[in-house]
């Protein structure tokens, strides 16, 4: 068998950077700027003022509204090489500023910073941007409280790591991670995480070799035929629980980026995602480095469709 072909080129034309202004949010920053300058993209800032304040207190909305406009106006300098655009959202949840902005502004990657801790703003606890992710029908770049690691080293990806279970959403994440690789001339490493650690006796061993043969086969399928990367993709498989070995492969690899396929938000969040229930949730909490994560285009076309196009 051979591998598969890329259907369509990834094009990323508008990046749409989430901030509160806190710590983790500027993390993410340098991550926005740096995907932006690497496809020659813009880059929309966006902050919600969510509705916490009770609206008889007018005098403390007005308040609140120009410490956010001094505030988002102080990241616009940030941002050079690339054209940038910054947009206040009032009156609305988070998430239907969020995709109110990616229908107006065209949108075609989201770059959000979070912290897995309680006590922190809205935007940036976990569970708000599992819901990002699961919701958005464009690739999601979470940067986790660990991911801020990297922040120095963020202006180049040198190492991809793509993790797969051959699921639809994992073959829709497969073009993320080999568009990284061919624009930042970065090694690709594509993983799969078997549970079964090895035979337990010895009736089993054949049936595990033919197991590991053909994970590995369908490994190499994963990459097209026709990408035109740097050098060979590295294809791994390994045995554990799925968040763990992807988390610990990216440290020991010092990956630079964690791709991943996740499934939608039907039914509730964390009802389904990538390998299990809860594996992309936990790998963006821990991962030392950001995390992409991409939906089917059948499930979120918006991309597709402007592709297409």
């Amino acid at each position: 068998m051979t591998s598969t072909q890329i259907a369509a080129p990834v094009t990323i034309r508008n990046v749409l950077y989430l901030t509160d202004f806190s710590p983790s949010s500027e993390a993410a920053l340098p991550f926005a700027i740096a995907v932006a300058r690497k496809y020659a993209a813009s880059v929309e800032v966006l902050h919600v003022l969510t509705p916490v304040i009770p609206e008889s207190c007018s005098d403390a909305i007005k308040a609140d509204e120009a410490l956010a406009e001094a505030e988002i106006e102080r990241v616009r300098p940030r941002i050079v090489g690339v054209r940038c655009k910054t947009t206040l959202a009032r009156n609305m949840g988070l998430w239907e500023a969020i995709e109110r902005a990616i229908m107006e502004h065209h949108i075609d990657l989201i770059v959000a910073g979070t912290h897995g801790r309680t006590g922190v703003p809205k935007l940036l606890l976990v569970s708000v941007a599992e819901e990002v992710f699961r919701r958005s029908p464009v690739p999601v770049l979470t940067v986790g409280p660990h991911g801020r690691e990297n922040t120095a080293n963020c202006t180049r990806f040198n190492q991809v790591l793509f993790a797969t279970d051959f699921s639809t959403e994992s073959e829709a994440a497969a073009a993320y991670a080999v568009s990284l690789a061919q624009e930042n001339s970065a090694h690709l490493i594509v993983l799969n995480v078997m549970r079964k650690s090895g035979p337990r006796n010895p009736a089993e061993v054949k049936a595990f070799e033919a197991s590991v043969a053909w994970t590995t086969e369908r490994l190499y399928q994963s990459v097209p035929s026709d990408a035109a990367l740097c050098n060979p993709a590295e294809i791994v498989v390994e045995y554990g629980e799925p968040a763990d070995r992807i988390v610990e492969v990216a440290r020991e690899r010092g990956s630079d980026v964690i791709v991943l396929g996740v499934r939608n938000a039907t039914g509730h969040l964390g009802a389904a995602t990538h390998l299990e229930r809860a594996t992309a949730h936990k790998v963006v909490i821990h991962s030392p480095c950001p995390v992409l994560t991409v939906r089917p285009r059948e499930t979120g076309g918006l991309a597709a469709e402007r592709t297409e196009q």
